[in-house]
């Protein structure tokens, strides 16, 4: 089967498992010959150094994501995005440059994010060394609306990526219009 171009947009605080999920969904994807490209907050922070993370310079990375993401679209390519992406307004901008647009939450209350704090962001904001930790000393909005929740608190991974995959097959599939 293959997938119509589209992007899928998961949210959600950092240590919620949005890379993990689109890593996964990407190598399943791209194994099955589909044109698909995976965008990541991390990576895209390696491109532009010197990023930081006012809300401004947050939002202009999520406004730079949505642009490309909207631009691999148009030209045929499903494109998998995984950003912290905390504002609502800039997730609705990046909504704004594509097509088709599914904005997936994948929800972890912030303790368990906090325990599975693989970079030690949590720890350096709670000892003080770093500030404007989104879910510690700056804001998270959920989405109100989003297309697909995943609370990764409550599921497996494998469940969670078995969900994810099922809302891309019935959602993206090459003969959904």
């Amino acid at each position: 089967m293959n997938i119509s171009p589209g992007v899928l947009w998961l949210t959600g605080l950092s240590g919620s498992g949005k890379t993990t999920l689109a890593r996964r969904a990407f190598a399943a994807l791209d194994g099955r010959g589909c044109r698909v490209e995976h965008l990541d907050g991390d990576e895209m922070r390696r491109l532009f150094p010197g990023m930081g993370y006012t809300k401004e310079e947050r939002d202009m990375n999520v406004r730079r994501a949505g642009h490309l993401a909207g631009l691999l679209e148009k030209h045929g390519v499903f494109v998998i995005a995984s950003f912290v992406s905390p504002y609502a307004s800039a997730r609705d901008f990046a909504r704004a440059q594509c097509r088709r647009f599914a904005e997936v939450y994948v929800a972890a209350p912030l303790a368990v994010c906090e325990g599975r704090d693989v970079k030690g962001l949590y720890a350096q904001a709670r000892r003080g060394e770093i500030r404007g930790l989104t879910g510690v000393d700056d804001p998270y909005e959920p989405p109100l609306k989003a297309d697909l929740v995943i609370d990764t608190s409550r599921l497996s991974a494998d469940d969670s990526f078995r969900r994810l995959m099922d809302y891309v097959n019935e959602n993206f599939n090459a003969k959904t219009p």
